[in-house]
């Protein structure tokens, strides 16, 4: 399993721990919906269960990853501010998006 984050959305994960509700807490990566070919995704703060994983990013930020998930497999995690602000979750390895 991996983890990839653009250096924007690094920035903005790494601002949002530093806050005092995020302490002792992780981001999980969660599908919401999937859609016979593509899959949705979000992000939340949590703490890990024996079900789960953590994948650290190439950004050295840390997640939370549902074990066996195949459509978590190898996440994207992308934050843009132009031309509007953002969030785009993807995987490209299976083509599964969703814009947050």
């Amino acid at each position: 399993m991996k983890v990839k984050v653009n250096r924007s959305a690094a920035k903005a994960l790494k601002e949002m721990l530093a806050q005092e509700e995020a302490q002792g807490k992780l981001f999980r990566v969660y599908v919401t919906n999937v859609h016979g070919d593509h899959a949705h995704y979000d992000l939340m703060l949590d703490t890990p269960t024996e079900n789960d994983t953590v994948v650290s990013s190439d950004k050295e930020i840390d997640f939370i990853i549902e074990k066996g998930n195949e459509y978590l497999e190898n996440i994207w995690i992308q934050y843009f501010q132009v031309p509007q602000e953002e969030w785009v979750i993807t995987n490209p390895a299976m083509g599964h998006h969703h814009h947050h």
